[in-house]
This record gives C-alpha cells, structure tokens and sequence, in this order.
C-alpha cells in the first residue's frame, strides 16, 4: 500500500489543472480523484488514469482520500462547499475575500469540529504568504506601518466575480497598484493609504448577447467587497480580442513595512513576488498546505486553520533534521 498522502481536487478549473499539475511534482503526494459538478465525461484530466466522479460522490469515497483541494471560486463556490466538505474529508483551500474571512472561518470551524475534520482555509499567496509576511513586519517592527501593493495582475476571485455579474460571457480583472504610492512608502514617510489611492483596477469583459453593457458596467462597479472602494474601468470586448490579448494570467505584489527600533533607527522589509500564472503558483502553495493539513490531523487535530497557525516545517516533504541541516 502506498505511503503518499492521498489528494481530492474539488473544481477543475485553472485552479484544479494547476493543483493536479502540483501533486504530479511531489513523490510524497498522489492524486486518487477530481470531482466536479460538470457531468464528469466532459472532464479529460492532465494525468488520463485520474478518475473523475461527480462532486456528490465524495462522500462515498472519502475514505480513500486524506485531503481534498478545494478550487471554487470565494463568491459562492467555497462558502457553500467546504463546510460540506469538511463533514467529510480534510480540506484546504484558497479563500480570499478578506473582508468575509472571519465569517467563513467561523462556518468552517464548526463543521469540520462537529466532523472531527480539519481544514486550513485561505491558502495561496493573498490571503496565505502576504498574510504572514504582514504578521512578521508587525512583531519585528511595532512602530511602524505595512502597505500591501497587488498586481499588476490577473485576480482569480475578482475575475470569477465579473464573470458571475448577469450579462458577463467572460472576462478578466487586472489589479493594478499606483506607482506613486509604492514610492511613498518605500519612501519611509508612512503615507496613508485608501483603497482607492493604493490601486486601480481594470475589467475587460465579453457581453452576453442582449445584454445592458449599462447594467453590466454598474453591478461591476459598484460591488461590495470587490470592486466599489476603487476607481475601477470597465471595458467591453468581444472574445477573440480577450482570448488574444488577455489569455495569461500575471500576478504578484510586494508587502512592505517601515517601522522604527527603539533606538530610532529606520528599517523596510520588503517581500515580494512577480508570478508567470497566478493560478499555477496559488495551487503549488495550495499543495503545500494539503500535506500540512494531513499531518496536523494525524496528530488528532480538528477544526479550522490559518496559515498563522501552522508551522512553516509541515509545508515541506523534507524532515526536521533536514530542514536544520540544510536550510536553518
């Protein structure tokens, strides 16, 4: 019998493709099944022997799988889902509305300790790596202030956001942060920062056929969580062009924090990422934790997790004496 830890992915989206393209780079990692809501014979996995089920099957098969990889979308799929999926498997998961966080971990909690499951929710880069490069700057640095600059890029939660508006065929969100804001906090003078005068963000959208691109521009503009704090443009196109000249999926940013020592001297720490295929890289962080979260629940432990929960040593396939070894 085989010692890997034996993986779920749930959606087979950008996302999904991406974690199933992760597992495969990992000897300790095995892929045992995708599921979705799809009819699953439409589904032609990367790896051909991967058995695709219907998400409602899971539960019939959950012994044979030690966590499963959520990859829905923050709007909808991931509240509806993973409480469900807890009652079942161990799960992980890239939920990033920040504003809704504190909500979905609570809902989570409860269903994965009445399951006796556990879950580590909001993994990938943000929510996931920024959130602990934002915690360090803070304990290291007391006094001073952290400014979190995203893209410019392709967010996977906006975009599924956009598409989801009536009247959306398709489209993409670029985030894009102002250049003179990165300026004035590398600057040290600690500006403060809005929303609104950190980034902007641009939606290039392909209109279902009769749709009110007026309608269309202002559910876009004016969602809460997403996109009303911000001066956000719409434009229309048809598909080609966003197949032509949207199709790859950039991202990244820099965490910053400026703070001052007791001894009054100045210090930045600045963390940053430039990323080829947002999804790509939030599914290898995605991986990462899946192994975390099997080996917390082989210590018997249940319930709702953050990355500022678990320890960085449990992300790594690489034993503790390794680690010290080679790395400390």
């Amino acid at each position: 019998m085989s010692d890997r830890i034996r993986l779920g992915i749930v959606g087979y989206g950008n996302l999904g493709r991406g974690v199933e393209a992760a597992i495969a780079q990992h000897d300790d990692l095995e892929l045992v099944g995708i599921f979705t809501r799809r009819d699953p014979a439409t589904i032609t996995p990367l790896g051909r022997r991967v058995d695709v089920h219907h998400v409602d099957d899971i539960g019939a098969l959950a012994d044979g799988i030690d966590v499963v990889v959520a990859c829905g979308g923050s709007k909808t799929d991931l509240p509806e889902q993973v409480p469900e999926l807890v009652a079942h498997c161990c799960v992980v998961d890239s939920y990033d509305t920040h504003a809704k966080i504190s909500e979905y971990f609570a809902a989570v909690e409860a269903a994965a300790r009445a399951a006796g499951t556990l879950a580590i929710i909001s993994t990938g880069w943000d929510p996931g790596l920024f959130s602990l490069n934002r915690l360090f700057g803070e304990a290291i640095l007391p006094a001073g202030q952290t400014a979190t600059f995203w893209g410019r890029g392709v967010s996977q939660g906006h975009s599924d956001a956009v598409r989801r508006v009536p009247g959306v065929a398709a489209g993409v969100q670029y985030t894009e942060p102002i250049p003179a804001a990165i300026d004035a906090v590398r600057s040290g003078t600690r500006p403060e920062l809005t929303p609104g005068t950190s980034h902007t963000r641009s939606c290039f959208v392909v209109l279902e056929d009769d749709a009110d691109p007026d309608a269309v521009r202002a559910a876009i503009v004016g969602m809460p969580d997403y996109f009303a704090p911000y001066d956000t443009t719409v434009t229309f196109v048809d598909a080609e062009e966003l197949a032509a000249d949207h199709g790859a999926m950039p991202h990244g940013g820099v965490v910053i924090r400026s703070g001052t020592t007791a001894d009054e001297a100045d210090h930045t720490i600045e963390y940053r990422l430039q990323l080829g295929h947002n999804p790509s890289f939030t599914a290898s962080v995605l991986v990462a934790y899946a192994r975390a979260a099997h080996r917390l629940a082989l210590r018997g432990e249940t319930g709702a997790r953050t990355v500022f929960d678990v320890a960085p040593g449990l992300l790594s396939p690489r034993s503790s004496a390794e680690l010290r070894r080679d790395l400390l």
